[in-house]
């Protein structure tokens, strides 16, 4: 398919600039994929809408301070932002102006921490190995800054940090967050939890194509960028008794989908797995673990708004989003959210 079919208007302003608060209280449209209607709501209202016997599968990975500023001995200002961990002390990165970073370039971030660049990927990525005294994680929370999407235009006071955070973070070392996470609180969770609810994880760490847009004409041409993932042998127990059960499975979040059918991609059923990922879900995939999505609102053209396509059908998932823009609803990550569901119990 052409991307440019994934296309759609958004006026500048609806882009979210900032979280709302309390988490819950960002909006929330209910949508029936079959019956193709809509409900307007508020997302602590997600509750009515899950059911005893649900499992609801969380992404738990931690935002790590990957954007990194330092000094090349020329003098030149370089920014980097950590994408992935390829060994120990050697990191794909982003590097901004990345024309001014070659092969052997050093850059200082501090007296603790220093940079060389190692290789420049055919994706223009640099691989950087750091040298530090100390602990590497300890140096990055001391030096670094969250690194908040590119469209998000000012930064968040360190004080308020943890709102680029899930609640139920974990570990990882994810280089932006798991965006649909973001409207849950623990006082949402338990009452979901004491509902009947099963709440469990995985863990995917976001990278590079949560930054790349995707830049070829045809879908079929535009290669996934990999990213690393996780299942428990509980999380694994838990969504094959579900499955031979048929009890609805709730994904929070397109990295957990990208987790789960993962997995049954590969081994037709969900074990317990540390392993890479560049699944890419678009129009006419047949989801085989999850039955329902909560997401947030996002990018033209990206394969993200092709995931939710490939849910609930392209021309479908456009009217959607012109809808919300005329209600205004806020987009992308600090944005709004949406609940694609479906009851198995009334055979949808």
């Amino acid at each position: 398919m052409k991307v440019k079919l994934f296309d759609y208007e958004l006026p500048e302003n609806l882009i979210a600039q900032k979280p709302v608060t309390p988490r819950d209280s960002s909006r929330l449209i209910i949508i029936d994929p079959v019956e193709k209607t809509t409900e307007d709501k508020i997302f602590y209202q997600i509750i009515d809408y899950l059911f005893p016997g649900d499992v609801l599968v969380v992404n738990n990975s931690k935002v790590i301070p990957a954007r990194l500023f330092g000094i090349k001995s020329s003098g030149a200002r370089i920014e980097l932002l950590l994408l992935k961990r390829l060994e120990i002390n050697i990191w794909e990165c982003l590097a901004k102006p990345g024309k001014k970073v070659k092969v052997g370039d050093r850059v200082k971030f501090s007296d603790k921490l220093r940079g060389t660049c190692l290789e420049i990927t055919s994706e223009g990525s640099r691989i950087m190995q750091f040298y530090h005294e100390g602990i590497f994680e300890e140096i990055l929370d001391e030096l670094g800054e969250m690194p908040l999407p590119p469209y998000i235009l000012s930064k968040l006071p360190k004080e308020e940090k943890d709102r680029y955070q899930t609640v139920y973070h974990k570990a990882g070392e994810s280089a932006a967050a798991p965006t649909a996470g973001l409207h849950f609180t623990n006082e949402l969770l338990k009452k979901i939890t004491e509902k009947g609810v099963i709440l469990t994880s995985v863990m995917l760490n976001v990278g590079l194509g949560t930054f790349r847009p995707v830049q070829v004409e045809d879908t079929d041409k535009h290669k996934m960028h990999e990213e690393y993932y996780e299942i428990t042998n509980e999380t694994a127990n838990i969504l094959k008794t579900a499955m031979e059960e048929k009890r609805r499975i709730v994904a929070v979040g397109t990295t957990t989908i990208r987790v789960l059918e993962s997995v049954y991609q590969k081994y037709n059923e969900v074990i317990a797995t540390k392993e890479w990922t560049n699944i890419f879900i678009k129009p006419g995939y047949t989801f085989n673990v999850v039955d329902s999505l909560i997401t947030n609102f996002h990018l033209p053209q990206s394969t993200l708004i092709m995931l939710i396509s490939a849910m609930m059908d392209r021309e479908f998932t456009l009217k959607l989003y012109k809808e919300a823009v005329e209600k205004k609803y806020r987009f992308f990550s600090f944005g709004d959210a949406m609940f694609i569901t479906r009851r198995k119990d009334a055979g949808i």
